[in-house]
């Protein structure tokens, strides 16, 4: 653990390899991140955009996984964009992966630039669900100082037309997210449902959606994470975690 120079503790980890530092306490990643990284799909020296990056989790490993692209990544939380500037270091990715401070209700771009946006947004309003004690979680978590509607306006001005725009939600939210992306002309064209485990209800999904794209949507093959309640992870999810 690293206290010395920073305000929070952080945890160093180790990923594949990699070095990865997190905030010892408050919001911390988990198998959500990898799954929207294991979901990006990058064609080479595509500009890319995150919104919403905490640490940098998902930034880093799309980062590694496709050495020809550049990324961006907006985080409105000091401390958290410390800790991504940090990351970013550690890994001498400071040629391809930029921090930038900044509301995603007011982005610090210009509009039309980028290829591809991906987010991991906060999924529940504010006053639903149990309200974390750290400020940190409550954030991340709930549409405190954004809502979804704010982080898909933030894609659509960025994106170009036909550009990408990846998410995972929660599916409790999946009728009000689609009607939400239609009405910034964010077309959903790929979905996939995520299982815990065979016979459980979908309970997040992943999305791709188009800029101006038309109204053709496929859905995929439902992702379990684990082969049953209590047991190992799939094999699916094995090799998500080799190929990241």
């Amino acid at each position: 653990m690293e206290k010395s120079g920073w305000s929070f503790p952080l945890r160093r980890e180790t990923l594949a390899g990699k070095i990865i530092y997190q905030p010892e306490k408050g919001y911390r990643y988990s198998l959500e991140a990898f799954l929207l990284a294991s979901f990006v799909n990058l064609r080479p020296r595509e500009k890319v955009l995150e919104l919403g990056s905490g640490c940098g989790i998902i930034s880093l490993l799309l980062a590694w996984k496709y050495p020809q692209n550049i990324f961006w990544g907006l985080e409105i939380q000091a401390p958290l964009l410390l800790c991504f500037a940090k990351n970013i270091r550690e890994n001498n990715l400071l040629e391809r992966v930029l921090p930038v401070g900044g509301d995603v209700k007011y982005p610090p771009f210009k509009a039309s630039i980028f290829d591809v946006v991906f987010t991991n947004p906060p999924y529940y309003p504010f006053g639903r669900g149990r309200l974390s004690p750290d400020s940190q979680e409550r954030l991340a978590r709930h549409e405190i100082l954004a809502t979804l509607a704010d982080f898909f306006a933030a894609a659509s001005l960025l994106l170009k037309n036909k550009g990408r725009f990846y998410l995972i939600c929660t599916s409790s939210r999946l009728a009000e997210i689609f009607s939400s992306l239609q009405k910034v002309h964010l077309e959903p064209k790929t979905l996939r449902f995520i299982h815990s485990y065979p016979g459980d209800q979908g309970r997040l999904f992943l999305l791709e959606a188009l800029k101006g794209g038309g109204k053709q949507l496929k859905i995929l093959p439902p992702l379990f994470v684990y082969t049953k309640k209590g047991g190992p992870y799939t094999l699916d999810i094995k090799e998500m975690f080799a190929l990241l």
